[in-house]
């Protein structure tokens, strides 16, 4: 069997080798591009997150607090501890260190002398030696602290130049520092002179971001406090100074660069970072922060992929029937010469051996062609060239294997369905609807581990759309022979002859395929509207009006303050104290239930927020109607609270502190969540703060609700930063520390947050492309299945035109033929799309981008239009590609002897 003689029967049945050829490309490009958009897009957003989060928050940062041994200076041991843990760290970590640093510190004390008395300042000093800040910072006056230790010369100290005039400090001031003792006497002196001042060349430069910084002046935290600078000191008067016995803290900071953590190896990033946390060495601190958005980025990544499984799984497997679809196809049309082949004495596997040179010819290529197309991608590469080579071995015995199935002997009807299938069929679907229910039930009890390709969840959706399909097949052709009966009692025959027609057609694979590539499309969209839904409601969890502010504790009047703000219509205050234990009785004896998180609101109040700021917020009426009165407060608490409770029969009078006053409560009715609680909150007591009987003492909101149209975000922060200063400098008692500034989270802002941050780019490619994809994909399904029967239909309506059916009744005719097959295949397409969900969603961990808030399938009227929408345009396609293959055909040729499909 000559090369040659293969490639010439390639060229003669050029279309079929043409669509073999596409498909390959098709699947071979998506194994090899589809990962690479993939890790590009969660590169992206890895990028985006660590991005928007502080510089800092990148370091990772040991301190030590131990004596320095008398065998090293402290700057020599610093820089030997310097080296050494940065060696320590794992591979994976120690990789991703771009920037490092370290310094010794010498902790605040009384600064004094003429420039600081001339206006009355009071001022703590700290003292800092650091490798590498000359470079950093550029002189602006004088000279930097001379290395050179001269006995009995005061401590040369540089400052930042904005921080000396503030203080009123120059180069060349004179001052003294020394302790201050309880009663404030100034004691033990050391003489100090600024040296000089400087002024950062890069102010974002991360050796500025260490604590207490160098460029800022730290405020007073109370009437009397000092203010507290950093200066810097050289090195070897660091040294001279830890000598001599002043206590020193020493810190090592790395940081790590936003390029070289790979959104493909976060696990091994955490997993370093975590056994970094475990084996800390002893006499250092180690404080963290990137774990925590790192944490928060592999959830979703983990979820996305996983997700991206199931879309992928469905996708391929559609591809996987066109092409078995194609290959029947192009057997089917070449039955004639196998058939020939046989009877001039060919072996049984003489067709499948041509058609396996021909293949050869054809699909290697085909799949070399779209594996270098998918290179062209963009993103790093997944290992995925195994399955792209087994995916062309099969694609190139799919056109063999076809050509076994090619029945020897004469050519059989293969228009009808038969009543009583035979038990080996019957079997088999049976076997296969039982598969599938139970790796669906498996599915949902053993779980799965987020981001693995794992083989039954990849299968399930498969299995169900397969089982719906062979449910579809048995049961649409009854329907269609009532219709048919009916339709024959009737004038014409276009109804009859359609519906007789449809409900004999063999569709089994065409219908499969369909369903499988409609079914993902639909599933995608189903996930996505039920993503979006459930975003809304953590939005409104997390902000229950139009902008929340949260602070420490605010004044009882900044609610007034808010209220008169330009475009605020409402606000109600909000306190919420985690981790109290309830009581038994008004002394406090412990009813040993567990802490528990109190929410105070006031219920008409946050009725009237809810309703200004339009949101489905059902305020319990336990809460909105309560009035001061006798006897305890009505509560609504969560249901393990009320568990509680009512095991210890507390249900009807329990005592809970709220701000140091103990006030008793019933339980009015029991819910398992609440706005402004975080979803993993599962204890809480919600009291109603305007039924709250008189105390010495009032409570004060730790958060405030407000309600309004362009709300200025900052003229809300400034109110509440002022509302936290009243409550702070009014009362008997006075606080010590400032408090730090409020956040103000808009409604528009956090909604905005979690529908683009993190992984959200990976998330929305998978549902573009599963939807598109499924549907082009279902179309072309839609194609095979008319095309398949083609040479049937063309022999029948020429026949019928020859007995004088007119042209508007051939398509009646075909409207009626097609519109159940169609109809059948989108519409149980959709109900499997609709299903998968419900059967998926609870092991796909979707909540990582939706805050925690658990996702829900609900019912949505707008993928019912756009299933009908789709099946119009279907039926539209299905009749399109029949009208342009009867017209290449020639309906008057398809009536000549001999002519098979």
């Amino acid at each position: 069997m000559s090369v040659g003689a293969a490639a010439r029967r390639v060229r003669a049945y050029g279309g079929q080798f043409l669509l073999l050829a596409v498909l390959t490309l098709v699947v071979t490009l998506l194994v090899s591009g589809v990962p690479r958009l993939v890790n590009r897009l969660a590169e992206q957003g890895l990028r985006a997150q660590l991005t928007n989060e502080p510089a800092a928050r990148r370091d990772l940062s040991y301190t030590s607090n131990s004596a320095v041994p008398t065998t090293k200076t402290a700057m020599a041991e610093s820089q030997e501890r310097f080296d050494g843990l940065v060696a320590a760290m794992p591979p994976r970590v120690r990789s991703a260190v771009t920037e490092r640093w370290h310094r010794v510190d010498l902790p605040p004390t009384r600064l004094v002398g003429p420039d600081l008395a001339a206006r009355k300042l009071l001022v703590d000093l700290g003292l800092r030696a650091m490798p590498g800040i000359q470079d950093a910072g550029a002189l602006v006056e004088g000279t930097w602290p001379s290395e050179t230790y001269v006995p009995d010369r005061p401590i040369e100290v540089a400052l930042d130049v904005d921080v000396a005039h503030k203080l009123n400090l120059r180069a060349g001031s004179r001052l003294r520092i020394g302790t201050v003792d309880l009663a404030g006497t100034f004691g033990n002196p050391k003489p100090v002179v600024v040296s000089g001042l400087f002024r950062p060349i890069d102010p974002a430069d991360g050796l500025w971001d260490g604590l207490p910084q160098l460029l800022r002046v730290i405020e007073p935290s109370g009437d009397g406090q000092p203010f507290t600078i950093t200066g810097v000191i050289a090195q070897s008067a660091m040294n001279k100074r830890a000598a001599e016995g002043w206590p020193i803290q020493s810190e090592w900071r790395y940081r790590l660069g936003i390029d070289r953590i790979d959104a493909r190896g976060l696990d091994q990033m955490i997993g370093g970072l975590q056994e970094m946390q475990r084996n800390v060495p002893p006499g250092f601190t180690l404080t963290v922060g990137v774990d925590v958005p790192l944490r928060a980025f592999a959830a979703q990544v983990n979820a996305a992929r996983t997700l991206l499984a199931v879309i992928g799984a469905g996708v391929l497997a559609t591809l996987a029937g066109l092409i078995v679809l194609a290959a029947t196809l192009a057997t089917r049309r070449r039955r004639s010469e196998f058939a020939l082949i046989r009877a001039r004495g060919g072996a049984a596997t003489a067709g499948a051996r041509r058609s396996l040179a021909e293949s050869l010819l054809v699909v290697p290529v085909a799949a070399l062609v779209g594996w270098l197309l998918g290179t062209l991608f963009p993103g790093a590469p997944d290992p995925t060239a195994p399955y792209a080579a087994a995916a062309t071995v099969l694609v190139t015995l799919a056109l063999p294997l076809a050509t076994l199935a090619v029945p020897s002997g004469g050519v059989a009807r293969r228009d009808l369905v038969r009543v009583r299938p035979s038990a080996r069929r019957l079997t088999v679907e049976v076997s296969l609807l039982l598969l599938a229910g139970l790796a669906a039930v498996l599915l949902r009890r053993r779980g799965l581990t987020l981001g693995e390709v794992d083989p039954l969840l990849v299968s399930v959706p498969v299995l169900l759309a397969v089982a719906a399909a062979v449910l579809a097949l048995r049961a649409y052709p009854w329907p269609l022979r009532l219709v048919s009966r009916l339709a024959a009692r009737t004038r014409g025959s276009v109804t009859f002859l359609g519906t007789a027609r449809a409900g004999r057609s063999a569709v089994a694979a065409p219908l499969v395929v369909v369903v499988l590539a409609i079914g993902t499309a639909a599933f995608c969209a189903v996930v996505a509207a039920g993503v979006d839904a459930s975003r809304d409601r953590a939005v409104e969890r997390i902000v229950p009006a139009d902008a929340v502010i949260r602070g420490e504790r605010f004044a009882p009047d900044t609610v007034e303050a808010l209220a008169g703000l330009p475009g605020v219509q409402a606000a109600t205050p909000v306190l919420i104290e985690p981790g109290e234990r309830l009581a038994s009785d008004e002394v406090g004896t412990d009813a040993r239930v567990g802490q528990t998180t109190v929410l105070l609101v006031d219920g008409p109040g946050l009725a009237r927020v809810t309703g200004d700021s339009e949101l489905d917020v059902t305020v319990p009426d336990a809460l909105r109607s309560a009035r001061a009165e006798p006897g305890p407060l009505p509560a609504i608490v969560s249901p393990a609270v009320a568990a509680d409770l009512s095991r210890t029969g507390l249900q009807g009078s329990a005592f809970v502190s709220v701000q140091g006053q103990r006030y008793e409560f019933r339980v009015a009715g029991a819910q398992d969540s609440f706005p402004l609680l975080a979803a993993s909150t599962s204890r809480f007591v919600i009291l109603p703060w305007q039924a709250l009987p008189p105390r010495n003492t009032t409570p004060v909101p730790t958060s405030l609700l407000v309600a309004g149209d362009r709300l200025d975000v900052e003229a809300l922060r400034q109110a509440g930063d002022q509302g936290q200063l009243r409550y702070q400098q009014q009362g008997a008692v006075t606080g010590r520390e400032r408090p730090l500034g409020v956040t103000v989270d808009t409604r528009a802002g956090v909604r905005r947050d979690l529908g683009d941050g993190g992984a959200n780019g990976v998330l929305a490619f998978g549902f573009v492309a599963g939807a598109a994809g499924g549907t082009a994909l279902g179309l072309l399904a839609i194609a095979f299945t008319v095309l398949a029967g083609a040479r049937a239909r063309g022999q029948v309506l020429s026949r019928l035109r020859t007995l004088g059916l007119s042209r508007r009744q051939w398509r009646g005719l075909l409207l009626v033929e097609l519109a159940p097959l169609v109809g059948v295949s989108v519409l149980t397409g959709a109900l499997v799309g609709a299903v998968l969900p419900l059967v998926l969603n609870p092991v796909l961990g979707l909540s990582a981008f939706t805050g925690g808030m658990p996702v829900r399938v609900a019912f949505e009227p707008g993928l019912v239009v756009a299933v009908f929408a789709l099946g119009a345009v279907a039926l539209g396609f299905a009749v399109a590609v029949e009208a342009l293959n009867n017209r290449r055909l020639r309906l008057g040729e398809v009536l000549r002897l001999g002519e098979e499909s």
